[in-house]
């Protein structure tokens, strides 16, 4: 009975994301805060449906083709707002939404999976945790931020996005996705451990039919997100002059929020248990390796293709201020995570700073003018964020794992090769 009205679930959101597709194709006309509702909800039932379904299909596949696919298809709502914004050729908002998308991940993200493990700890165990620690082979998901960000510092002197770039952090992407086929799961993760909708799909035991399932579910939710892209984009642009509010700084923050929330709820889901904590840590971590990578080196190809010719895309002083805060605070993030452990302090300056940004996305106005910097808020949250870094590696000196976690990652792929020749 249960998993029959789970069923009913799926069928009602996938008729949802259909009937609204089809309604916004044909009632372009409708008022704008109609459509905004209805692409608002479409957008977030179909990262719905992508996300429980890949969740399921990580137990119908085999482990490491699993780890490779679900990663990826975990990220397509995001992924394909950012191509359509790229097909549209409009540079302001390709950079608004990927540097929102990987600033909202790392400030917002990775603080709230500390925070909710940590409460909950007291509300079960009577005490609070002071670290999420990570194990050794993580090191690859920090390398693999580090090395893609130290690139950044390559775009920004250049001052462009091109086609080179993104084959460049592609290759960071595949290679990063080889290591991790090699290497065990974080921590097996259990039936049980998922979420209601994900572990109704997983007890459809005709394996044939799960797959069915799943695909059809894949397909409904990224033809969703394809149909309502465009007018998903026009109805923000829309709420933003309504509201009064720069159509850069709303399509920054409200397209990830919107797309990427949903698949959230797995990791925050997960670190309520204490117990997979460190997984919904990663998880996130892993999402921003993603974006960091694989989005960033999607934008130059689709925007070219949209041009008809291979294409650079010029970074304007707004656009390299946007990436030199992103970049800085994945250097903090990486010198956080170089001793393998997230702690509360960690978690504090991540949020804080994140919010300082969120609150004067321009201008400091309450302060002074600074010698170079201005009171850009950009400019002093960067270099906070790098001062910061460095003060990380430096007190921390004693405690960095970077040795152990890169010879244990060595170890298991040594261990992985010779159990497969």
């Amino acid at each position: 009975m249960t998993h029959s009205r789970y069923t009913y679930y799926f069928i009602f959101m996938s008729l949802y994301s259909v009937v609204v597709s089809i309604w916004l194709h044909a009632f372009s006309s409708e008022a704008a805060g109609t459509v905004a509702f209805l692409c608002f909800s479409a957008v977030i039932v179909s990262a719905l449906i992508i996300s429980w379904a890949a969740e399921a299909a990580e137990f119908s596949i085999s482990q490491g083709l699993a780890v490779a696919i679900v990663a990826l298809l975990q990220v397509v709502p995001e992924f394909m707002v950012e191509a359509v914004i790229a097909w549209r050729k409009d540079i302001d908002l390709m950079m608004a939404n990927f540097t929102g998308s990987n600033r909202l991940l790392m400030g917002v993200g990775w603080p709230l999976i500390f925070i909710t493990s940590d409460v909950y700890s007291r509300i079960r165990n009577g005490k609070k945790i002071d670290f999420i620690r990570l194990r050794p082979e993580n090191i690859v998901e920090v390398l693999a931020l580090f090395v893609s960000s130290l690139y950044f510092i390559v775009v920004l002197l250049k001052r462009d996005l091109q086609i080179y770039d993104g084959v460049f952090l592609g290759a960071v992407f595949l290679f990063y996705m080889y290591i991790l086929r090699v290497l065990p799961e974080e921590e097996e993760e259990k039936k049980e451990d998922l979420l209601a909708m994900p572990r109704a799909l997983v007890s459809v035991e005709n394996e044939k039919k799960r797959g069915l399932i799943l695909v059809g579910l894949f397909i409904v939710g990224g033809a969703t997100m394809w149909a309502v892209a465009n007018p998903f984009l026009d109805s923000m642009n829309q709420v933003s002059v309504a509201l009064g509010i720069s159509a850069f700084v709303f399509v920054q923050w409200v397209a990830p929020f919107l797309s990427e929330f949903p698949e959230k709820v797995t990791a925050f889901y997960w670190a309520r248990t204490i117990r997979l904590a460190p997984m919904a840590l990663l998880n996130m971590i892993s999402s921003k390796v993603n974006q960091w990578t694989l989005l960033v080196s999607m934008i130059p190809i689709v925007y070219s293709f949209s041009m008809g010719r291979i294409s650079t895309i010029p970074l304007d002083i707004h656009h390299r201020e946007e990436i030199l805060l992103s970049m800085m605070m994945t250097f903090y993030g990486c010198a956080t995570l170089a001793k393998l452990k997230f702690t509360r302090g960690d978690a504090i300056v991540l949020f804080v700073l994140w919010l300082a940004q969120f609150l004067y996305p321009v201008h400091f106005s309450f302060m002074p003018e600074l010698p170079i910097v201005g009171n850009n808020s950009r400019l002093i949250v960067s270099v906070l964020f790098g001062v910061l870094a460095v003060y990380e590696i430096v007190r921390h000196r004693k405690e960095l794992r970077l040795r152990l976690g890169i010879t244990e990652t060595l170890r298991l792929m040594k261990v992985h090769r010779e159990a497969a020749e």
